[in-house]
């Protein structure tokens, strides 16, 4: 079922409901809910805040995203990403007034669920095309290499350093002859289990074993009172709901700024999720829907006393897997979380904290995409770099442009230095085409570098733009013709039928470059021009400036009447 955006109707998932989903859908829920509480408590910590403010935030993401958003299968909660982002933002505001940082937490949330409805409303959907997959891979592997850094310290039993990834590094290296043993035996052993069960018995909800034999453990051996620090008291019961107390009108205002940059991180994420489940089961999502969904989510974990969220692929990927078949899965998880609230607050108490960050580390370390950047990297290398190079290299770079920036900058400078450097990798883009050398097979006229084997005149150069030619990429354009022709070339023809528009400041170029080509005893025609192209040249004509044009690269090489001649 496809849904528009002309009527975002409530709960539209649920629509045309088969008695039938209802099994799958329960069973999927209580798969993620056994994932979600351990998680949510370690990503909570992530932000700096209390544990239990992770389910607070679990509770009204799940409802309303379900109620708002387009997406049958995506789970909505405290992720690693933006709660790290959280944490980075709030700390300078907060100081060290531990209230007022919780508060700030969910000012954030509340203020990035302002943004994302407004962004949703205004459909801005689209703003996600701009940050390019390399950048948005190096950003998240920097990011989790941060988080990881971060958890180390309590899977050792030291303290924790501040500073850089580097620093943090460093300050856990120096602090090694502190480590609490009994602490790094329960942390690695409860990273071995939810490794090990992910990877061999994936149907087991690995994070939650390892939180009760985390738990099993502190009561059977008293290990609290040995040195392993546990995770205390949790409130239980239901959070207070409306806006933070301790926070003025200012705090809001100034959230406003670092709330788009946690949005734009959170709808990537979400947006990829759902979008990969969705062209699963066959039907589509809405970029703007998404938006909504997003920001009613944090505007209600915010206003829940929460913190902010974000699409999970990690957790969608578990409900797809139970056999989810709409949202009532993400519902069902909303209900037992509110019973965990409720009841089991006193079990998660006695939680260690190894436990709780060898389950955070265990979640993100599959985000440390290393293979991804080999991949970018041999593209780099190979033959396609060499043919492609600008782009390959731009790839690459933008993605170890994003990973350092985190890991030398922290969270919140880097993701400013990954988006800065979208953007100048698409106008890098822009302004480099390629520019193919053209042979001929049969009838065709192909790439002459990817077809090395084909014969080739040297008394003509054959060229197509794989872009549009516009003031950005002219000069290169016309830089790059005049490198391929050689002492021996007297035509250049300039297959126009991959460039779909040109404007004035082109065809400027493309005059001079006939006039540069006509010094050097070396004729310009086009051929194949289209569209816009065509109309453009044509203007040119009119206005004295003509470039000789025809209809085929045959007929450009057959020296036959041209369009712009008459």
């Amino acid at each position: 079922m496809t849904t528009t955006t002309r009527n975002w109707p409530v709960f539209a998932s649920l629509q045309n409901y088969r008695r039938g989903w209802l099994r799958p859908d329960v069973i999927a829920g209580l798969t993620v809910w056994a994932v979600l509480v351990p998680e949510a408590l370690a990503y909570a910590t992530i932000a700096g805040v209390p544990p239990v403010v992770g389910l607070y935030a679990a509770v009204p993401s799940l409802i309303l995203y379900a109620a708002v958003g387009s997406s049958r299968h995506l789970v909505v909660g405290p992720m690693s990403a933006t709660a790290a982002l959280s944490a980075a933002i709030v700390a300078p505001l907060a100081g060290a007034d531990g209230g007022k940082y919780i508060a700030l937490s969910a000012v954030l949330a509340i203020a990035t669920g302002l943004v994302g409805l407004l962004a949703g409303l205004i459909r801005l959907g689209f703003v996600a095309s701009f940050i390019s997959e390399p950048v948005l891979k190096g950003f998240i592997v920097g990011l989790a290499l941060t988080i990881v850094i971060g958890q180390v310290p309590k899977l050792f039993g030291v303290e924790k350093t501040g500073g850089n990834f580097f620093e943090q590094a460093w300050g856990v290296i120096r602090q090694l002859g502190d480590t609490d043993w009994r602490t790094l035996l329960v942390g690695v052993l409860s990273l071995v289990v939810v490794l090990g069960f992910k990877r061999w018995l994936p149907l087991i909800p690995g994070s939650l074993l390892a939180v009760l034999l985390g738990i099993a453990a502190v009561a059977l051996f008293s290990l609290d009172d040995k040195g392993v620090a546990i995770v205390g008291h949790i409130d239980a019961g239901l959070p207070s709901l409306g806006l933070p107390g301790g926070v003025g009108f200012d705090d809001y205002v100034d959230l406003l700024g670092p709330a788009v940059g946690v949005l734009l991180i959170g709808f990537a994420e979400g947006l990829g999720a759902a979008k990969t489940y969705a062209a699963k089961a066959g039907y589509e999502v809405d970029a703007n829907r998404e938006l909504m969904g997003l920001g009613a989510s944090n505007l209600g974990a915010g206003l829940a006393s929460g913190m902010v969220v974000n699409g999970s692929l990690s957790k969608t990927a578990v409900n797809g897997g139970a056999g989810a078949k709409s949202q009532v899965s993400g519902l069902v998880v909303a209900a037992l979380t509110i019973l965990t609230l409720l009841f089991l607050t006193g079990l998660f108490e006695k939680l260690p904290e190894a436990t709780l960050a060898a389950v955070v580390i265990a979640a993100v370390i599959e985000l440390v995409d290393i293979a991804a950047l080999r991949r970018l990297y041999n593209v780099w290398t190979e033959r396609l770099g060499r043919i492609y190079g600008h782009a390959a290299r731009a790839d690459f770079s933008a993605a170890i442009a994003a990973m350092a920036g985190v890991l030398f900058f922290d969270t919140l400078p880097g993701l400013v230095i990954g988006i800065g450097v979208s953007m100048l990798l698409l106008l890098y883009r822009a302004s480099r085409p390629h520019v193919a050398a053209l042979a001929k097979q049969g009838t065709l006229w192909v790439d002459a570098e990817r077809h090395p084997e084909l014969p080739t005149r040297p008394d003509v150069v054959v060229i197509r733009v794989e872009a549009g030619l516009f003031f950005a990429n002219c000069d290169h354009v016309k830089a790059r013709i005049e490198e391929l022709c050689t002492d021996e070339t007297r035509m250049v023809v300039l297959d126009a039928e991959t460039s779909p528009y040109v404007d004035v400041t082109a065809a400027e170029m493309l005059v001079q470059l006939r006039n540069t080509l006509s010094d050097r005893g070396i004729a310009l025609r086009v051929a194949r021009d289209i569209g816009q192209f065509r109309d453009t040249l044509r203007k040119s004509a009119e206005e004295g400036a003509a470039v000789g044009v025809y209809p085929t690269v045959a007929d450009a090489l057959a020296g036959a009447t041209s369009r712009s001649d008459g």
